[in-house]
């Protein structure tokens, strides 16, 4: 099997004259953590929208284990074991953490989602959810409501859920947004534990994240692909340090250290 996992090729999204993704091909190695990073705006989750089809592609194609998946539905890709995690919080806030785990569990069930169910009726996923707990560190928060979590804690029942739909990639938007840095090491650790023998491509906005775990990174600005490389490769571009920093080419990859895509 290829090692190209996910591809896209000439892939443009327009809104009625404005072009959010202009023309991006991008590659993502199989069992890699691809980073897709740029200043405000520049198109990294419009680009993720059309990955999961929530926003359909003006031209360009997206290829998924060689198959072409550019024309099927949100839910076929999901199928295919493309999992997406939100820019915000998406987990049920009233429902417990081991709750929130089960919902996601339910899918290997090979039956519809149970909503209507008692709780009862599903407790032999209990097992499997207290096992994903485990693997994000929330063991000890099982039974507790998930609106009572603290912030970094959510993030990490959001992981939890996404691993329970079993992804061969997993889609992080901004999974360390608005963290302290406590929660962001912790994060960032979990991210590099649940990325073995899965792949990841993720949009992030801290630098110190992405140069600590990603393999490869991709640059875009104003919708189109600016660089791609290694952190010590992109953070040495003068057209990314200048898209950045609005600054010379002599800029320095500690300035980009601090910068926010």
């Amino acid at each position: 099997m290829t090692n190209v996992i996910l591809e896209t090729k000439h892939l443009t999204k327009e809104f009625k004259g404005f072009t959010a993704v202009s023309d991006v091909n991008l590659q993502v190695q199989r069992g890699h953590i691809h980073a897709l990073i740029g200043p405000n705006g520049a198109g990294k989750t419009t680009y993720f929208n059309l990955l999961t089809k929530f926003l359909v592609p003006t031209s360009g194609q997206i290829l998924f284990n060689g198959r072409d998946i550019t024309s099927a539905r949100p839910a076929q890709i999901a199928r295919q074991g493309i999992i997406r995690s939100f820019q915000i919080s998406a987990v049920f806030p009233h429902l417990s953490v081991m709750e929130n785990v089960r919902i996601g569990l339910q899918r290997n069930l090979g039956t519809s989602f149970h909503f209507w169910k008692s709780g009862g009726s599903l407790s032999r996923l209990n097992d499997k959810a207290m096992e994903l707990l485990a693997q994000v560190d929330l063991t000890e928060f099982a039974d507790t409501i998930t609106v009572d979590l603290p912030y970094g804690r959510k993030r990490a029942l959001e992981i939890a859920t996404t691993l329970a739909m079993e992804p061969e990639m997993m889609l992080l938007d901004e999974p360390t947004q608005g963290m302290g840095h406590e929660d962001v090491h912790r994060v960032t650790e979990l991210i590099k534990k649940v990325s073995a023998g899965r792949t990841i491509l993720m949009v992030e906005h801290n630098m110190s994240v992405v140069s600590g775990i990603c393999d490869k990174i991709s640059v875009l600005q104003r919708g189109a692909m600016l660089a791609e490389g290694s952190y010590d490769e992109v953070s040495k571009n003068p057209k990314v340090m200048e898209a950045y920093m609005g600054s010379s080419a002599g800029s320095t990859a500690g300035e980009l250290e601090g910068a926010h895509a």
